[in-house]
């Protein structure tokens, strides 16, 4: 038989400090929504030009879908698994922190880049399985 030694105080594994910034978190947090993210990109690649007054708005929602995109292939491995996931994951960081540049046109064609990029690097963690497609004819389900 092993003796049974006392145990110790129990210490909580966060301060009351880190528990702020965890539920500070968890608040912010914003599921995938790949329904959401295929219409932005739609607006984005449409042959009809988002109007001046949308591409600010547009563009922060494309941010916010790579930003989620890129959080999703990290939590799954897929940039050291996969090169071409890994070059999108790249290219993604990159779009998502550069600024819109001056003018609509530019603009516009940033917001297609932003998008563009969206859409692959969604196909490619359907296609690694990381997310399911939010198209019901592709990959059999919505989206995680």
């Amino acid at each position: 038989m092993i003796a049974a030694a006392p145990a110790g105080a129990w210490t909580p594994p966060l301060d009351a400090e880190g528990l702020a910034h965890v539920i500070a978190c968890l608040r912010g947090w914003q599921a995938f929504d790949g329904e959401a993210l295929l219409d932005d990109v739609a607006d984005a690649l449409d042959d009809v030009v988002p109007a001046e007054a949308d591409v600010d708005d547009l563009a922060e929602r494309l941010r916010g879908h790579l930003m989620r995109l890129v959080n999703i292939a990290v939590a799954n491995e897929a940039e050291q698994r996969d090169e071409a996931a890994a070059r999108l994951i790249e290219r993604a960081r990159v779009l998502r922190v550069e600024e819109l540049p001056g003018g609509h046109w530019n603009a516009v064609g940033h917001l297609r880049r932003m998008g563009w990029i969206a859409s692959e690097l969604l196909e490619r963690l359907v296609e690694r399985r990381c997310v399911k497609s939010p198209d019901p004819t592709v990959g059999g389900g919505r989206a995680s």
